[in-house]
């Protein structure tokens, strides 16, 4: 990450930053051995010019892990880029086009990766609704929306193939809106990676589900009570990924081809510590009030996981019983 541009007070709220960052007790990833994946909402990304020093600081937050899936990204671009310019040449990113209405909220779903620990394998999508002919009008229409696509894309890391799927999902105007559309999410995975021209069936699903709690009706429709995608242990009894530490929205799951894929490690990064203004030391140019700071980093703590990528010897002992099988 480049440094050299940042002025002292950026430099003095950085150190505190990473103080917090090492709280987190995030472990090192090792190539082609493990990654380590963040999701993270960052509160209306784009829709106005950060501050410098709020911009180093998601920097320093996404150079922690490999992948970071991004929601809230709005449809303005430039703070993205000023982050991507302090990460480095060796960082990408892929991200899928905005919706406009008002239920879009102009918002955009982003991945950014580290090139040297993973590999963008050449899938990025949209994940539609399924839709239905109308036989009065002989078109093919959705049965309902979710407001804001979910995006996918595909990765490489090690021996470990893996797609990605990420949502902002809707509020609506109850908890049964919701229910409804995350289970049909669920459904929605579940049938594509058991789809034979699925491109992987390994699917890490993450971002803000607008679930209340763990093990709630919303939290079950969204994991198809279990059956379809799985928390890890490591993340069931965590604080919530927002500042007040209530709720659940922001999740992590995984609908694996083996549960051995998780290390282990789970956690989120509390950039907050209940104490905002100290990150800012320069008064004149600190957000007003709490508000206003979650307008500069967010109203979410970034939610993270570390999955293991070398695969090799579960890869040979899938192939040693196929001989088994065939009498070699």
């Amino acid at each position: 990450m480049h440094y050299s541009g940042a002025e002292p007070y950026v430099a003095r709220g950085l150190q505190i930053l990473r103080e917090r960052i090492d709280a987190a007790d995030i472990p090192p990833s090792q190539l082609d051995e493990s990654l380590n994946v963040a999701t993270w909402n960052i509160r209306e990304f784009g829709r106005v010019p950060r501050l410098d020093a709020s911009i180093y600081y998601i920097a320093e937050i996404i150079n922690q892990f490999d992948l970071v899936a991004l929601t809230e990204l709005r449809d303005n671009l430039g703070d993205l880029k000023r982050v991507m310019d302090l990460l480095g040449s060796y960082w990408d990113v892929v991200f899928c086009d905005f919706t406009g209405d008002r239920g879009g909220n102009s918002e955009r779903i982003a991945y950014l990766f580290d090139t040297r620990m993973i590999v963008f394998t050449g899938l990025a999508a949209e994940a539609d609704p399924p839709r239905r002919k109308n036989s009065a009008t002989n078109e093919y229409e959705a049965r309902f929306t979710w407001w804001r696509p979910p995006y996918m894309a595909s990765f490489s890391a090690g021996s470990f193939d893996f797609v990605v799927i990420t949502a902002h999902m809707r509020w609506g105007k109850s908890l049964d809106d919701r229910v409804n559309a995350l289970a049909e999410f669920a459904k929605w995975v579940k049938k594509r990676r058991n789809d034979k021209f699925a491109t992987d069936n390994d699917f890490i699903v993450m971002g803000d589900f607008n679930v209340p709690k763990n093990g709630d009706r919303a939290h079950k429709a969204l994991t198809g009570n279990g059956r379809v995608l799985i928390m890890p242990e490591q993340l069931i009894g965590l604080r919530g990924a927002n500042l007040s530490g209530k709720s659940n929205y922001d999740q992590i799951l995984h609908s694996p081809t083996s549960v051995d894929r998780f290390s282990g490690r789970a956690g989120v990064v509390d950039f907050y510590a209940q104490d905002w203004a100290t990150l800012y030391p320069e008064a004149g140019h600190r957000p007003a009030d709490f508000r206003k700071f979650t307008y500069e980093m967010s109203d979410h703590l970034p939610l993270w996981l570390q999955i293991r990528t070398d695969i090799s010897d579960s890869q040979l002992q899938a192939l040693a019983a196929k001989a088994g099988d065939h009498g070699a």
